[in-house]
């Protein structure tokens, strides 16, 4: 066979050939129907939620938060890094080209004659290429760009982290805030009853025990400001680490009872295979893993590199590009080891291993985003129904404790009547704002658990420069 057939031979085997299994997605069972079906108005599951809390301190703190994030730096660089990994691993499969320069000098001698010392230079090309005849290096490029791709997605699921705690976190101040007020509140009234009570004891109207009553739940009401002025800074201190800032004030917008609920989203089960960053990403490491499995197959087979060189050699400097110092070499070499000791059945036990642990992980990812969409869809629905409950006990409440107080003034009743329905409307106030809390948070967790289009919302707001929000 001539030389140009046996390389175009050569050629067409490393086009065709890849040792390996092809990656095919594997088959997955989904649901064809989210249990917890919610028959309000429905949005898309790409809609930007945060948006529609109509809280636009919320919108900058989450733009901010975006630019500034420390998380969301280290996954950007290591999008970086897997970027460098794939060029780096697909240059293998181009020839390799290099240039380099000689300057020496010897003593020489010819049939025993002393030449003196002679001085030699050399200017030469040099190539080589590692034909990829069993696709090793095409299929370790498959696994550098699925392990790109995983890193793409992985800072995609960061961007849905971040953006969900800025919104959780916000969410809880606001609370917290409401909480406040309403224990502050509470402590006015109390001080403003037990100023009149201690009056009415100064004149003999009242006992000591209703005047020490009237104390101990004003005291009760002051003991609670300061546990959550507390737990107000330390949230800010959290939301701070989130934006990438000190920890510091955190400026507000709208209280928690004007936060616009946002719309549920809709979206099938299947769409979470899609949508979801997570289960992208874990989608991406198998492929890399089944990719990894044809690289330590190829180890089986004989390695062919070709080398060739080009230049001029010469014993003066001046002359050394003439044509009779031309000086040319190429080669072929063949590689292929006879006995490893089991290092190469070990490296595909090692990769079958590897790929069956991605797999595990990818199925797991679905189930777990089932199990989330499920969670969120529930969470929202039943708490809306405790929402409508709490108001109504709140309302009752409300005029329970002013019928009471009628009741007192009145003489039909002692003062503890009073207190009960006092306490009693003190905690259903504070138990309702959690709840709203509660539901805020399932419907932004319920567009994060879906994985929407909004996460390229997210991506466009990670450029450009933006004011702290005042």
């Amino acid at each position: 066979m001539r030389a140009g057939s046996f390389t175009g031979a050569l050629l067409l085997v490393a086009c065709e050939c890849m040792v390996g299994p092809a990656y095919h997605r594997p088959t997955i069972e989904t649901p064809s129907a989210w249990r917890f079906v919610d028959s309000s108005e429905k949005e898309s599951i790409n809609a930007v939620f945060w948006e529609q809390f109509g809280d636009t301190t919320l919108d900058s703190l989450i733009v901010w938060a975006l630019r500034n994030n420390e998380d969301v730096a280290i996954a950007a660089g290591r999008v970086e890094e897997f970027a460098g990994i794939l060029q780096s691993t697909r240059s293998a499969l181009f020839p390799q080209i290099g240039a380099g320069t000689d300057d020496g000098r010897g003593r020489f001698f010819n049939e025993g004659t002393f030449l003196g010392p002679v001085s030699s230079y050399a200017l030469a090309l040099s190539g080589s290429w590692q034909l990829d005849l069993f696709g090793g290096l095409r299929r370790a490029t498959q696994a550098a760009r699925a392990y790109l791709l995983s890193s793409r997605e992985g800072q995609r699921g960061v961007l849905l982290s971040v953006v969900g705690a800025v919104a959780a976190g916000y969410m809880h101040l606001a609370a917290l805030d409401e909480e406040l007020a309403i224990t502050q509140s509470t402590a006015t009234s109390r001080k403003e009853t037990y100023e009149l009570f201690t009056r009415q004891f100064e004149r003999g109207v009242i006992s000591e025990l209703e005047l020490r009553q009237a104390e101990s739940e004003y005291e009760l009401a002051l003991a609670g400001i300061p546990q959550l002025e507390k737990a107000i800074a330390q949230q800010e201190n959290a939301l701070s680490v989130l934006l990438g800032r000190n920890p510091g004030l955190i400026p507000r917008g709208k209280r928690l009872q004007e936060l616009a609920p946002p719309v549920v989203p809709t979206g099938l089960p299947s769409s979470l295979l899609k949508d979801r960053p997570d289960i992208r990403q874990s989608e991406q490491d198998l492929i890399a893993a089944n990719a990894r499995i044809g690289v330590a197959y190829a180890s089986y087979f004989p390695s062919l590199s070709l080398t060739g060189l080009f230049g001029w050699a010469s014993t003066e400097l001046r002359n050394l590009v003439a044509k009779p110092n031309i000086i040319w070499s190429y080669a072929g070499s063949l590689d292929e080891p006879i006995f490893t000791g089991g290092e190469r059945h070990g490296q595909v036990l090692s990769a079958k291993a590897v790929y069956r642990q991605a797999l595990a992980r990818y199925r797991l990812s679905i189930v777990n985003g089932f199990r989330e969409v499920e969670d969120a869809l529930i969470d929202q629905q039943k708490t809306k129904e405790e929402i409508e409950a709490l108001s109504a006990q709140t309302e009752a409440l409300r005029k329970a404790t002013y019928f009471a107080k009628l009741r007192y003034t009145n003489g039909y009743t002692s003062y503890i009547e009073v207190l009960d329905a006092e306490r009693s409307l003190f905690n259903a106030e504070l138990t309702l704002a959690q709840a709203r809390e509660t539901l805020l948070d399932a419907l932004a967790n319920l567009y994060i658990a879906f994985g929407g289009g909004w996460a390229g919302k997210a991506e466009q707001l990670l450029k450009g420069a933006e004011e702290y929000p005042k």
